[in-house]
């Protein structure tokens, strides 16, 4: 007697859960995003969200570990104040 043909092949259950996994970065640096909207501009916030969209590895991982990061030192007020200098 062969394979089960009702149960999924095992790549099948890697592949699931690897693509949801992915879409799960995406939605979670959407949100992030959308969370510091103020804190960007118009252009950044639309750039790193096509960017979160269309690169779907690297464009969420890029956001969680550089974007944020950024848009808080670029509106914290030390900062603020080093660029009126």
């Amino acid at each position: 007697m062969g394979p089960n043909p009702l149960l999924p092949a095992g790549y099948d259950i890697v592949w699931s859960v690897v693509s949801f996994a992915i879409l799960a970065l995406v939605v979670v640096a959407l949100v992030s995003i959308s969370r510091s909207a103020k804190l960007l501009t118009s252009t950044q916030a639309l750039t790193w969200t096509l960017v979160a969209i269309f690169v779907p590895m690297l464009g969420p991982i890029a956001w969680l570990a550089i974007g944020r990061r950024a848009a808080r030192l670029s509106s914290s007020p030390v900062a603020a104040s080093d660029a009126s200098d």
